[in-house]
């Protein structure tokens, strides 16, 4: 079946160009051209991927990705014609996984959109899509594939996150960020090395995506500037988990 794209965007020559380089590259396309009927798609069809254009008449951009958030956790690209920083933050913080600024080339968005399904696939394939093991492979060691630290368990192979025994609700960038920090305990990860190791891009300077993201991350971990429980700051340096 066609991965569903939804697109929302109220530039009706911007929506419907989308359209037709998603629709030639096999994708099934839902276009919207206001946020709200955006939303009631979304409550009611199965979702791959949305793009979401962030100035809309009726529903802004980011209460739409905050709404979604809430239910689903398929990637989800920001559309915007803003430039400034703290509006790209804001996105990632209400948990959008990349951002476009427009005027944007349409090849460009295809290949963000296919990098996105790619890391979803891969964190949410779970136990039924693990493949078969060799037998002559079992006396090899096994990649370490679950962690625990102090009341927080995670799991590599099922994707699955606990916090004291609870499971916390992860997006695939936020679940593969923790995984590679958590196996690295004790060990400082720069940004860039963060970045390059979860994106699978070339990181730039004054790039405040891995900021975003780790702070939605201590969120969800009952985690604070003031007492880092699990994820600590080494200014300057990165991020680390003892």
């Amino acid at each position: 079946m066609a991965d569903r794209i939804l697109v929302v965007d109220d530039e009706q020559e911007v929506a419907d160009l989308l359209e037709l380089y998603l629709v030639n590259e096999g994708y099934q396309v839902h276009k919207f051209y206001q946020g709200k009927d955006a939303a009631e798609c979304v409550a009611h069809s199965e979702i791959d991927l949305a793009l979401l254009d962030v100035m809309l008449p009726d529903v802004d951009g980011f209460q739409l990705c905050k709404d979604i958030r809430k239910n689903h956790f398929f990637p989800i690209i920001m559309l915007t014609a803003r430039v400034e920083d703290v509006d790209k933050i804001q996105g990632l913080m209400l948990g959008a996984d990349d951002y476009i600024t427009k005027p944007f080339n349409p090849l460009e968005v295809v290949a963000r959109i296919k990098t996105q399904l790619r890391r979803y696939r891969h964190y949410n394939r779970g136990e039924a899509s693990a493949p078969l093991q060799d037998p002559a492979a079992e006396a090899q060691p096994r990649p370490q594939e679950e962690i625990e630290i102090r009341g927080l368990a995670i799991n590599e192979r099922t994707h699955q996150c606990t916090l004291y025994g609870k499971n916390l609700a992860l997006t695939p960038l936020e679940f593969s960020i923790l995984w590679y920090l958590c196996s690295h305990q004790g060990e400082v990860v720069s940004s860039e090395e963060l970045f390059e190791a979860v994106w699978k891009e070339k990181y730039f300077e004054h790039n405040n995506t891995v900021m975003a993201h780790i702070g939605r991350l201590r969120e969800k971990l009952q985690d604070s500037y003031r007492n880092q429980k699990f994820i600590k700051t080494v200014w300057g340096v990165g991020y680390r988990i003892d």
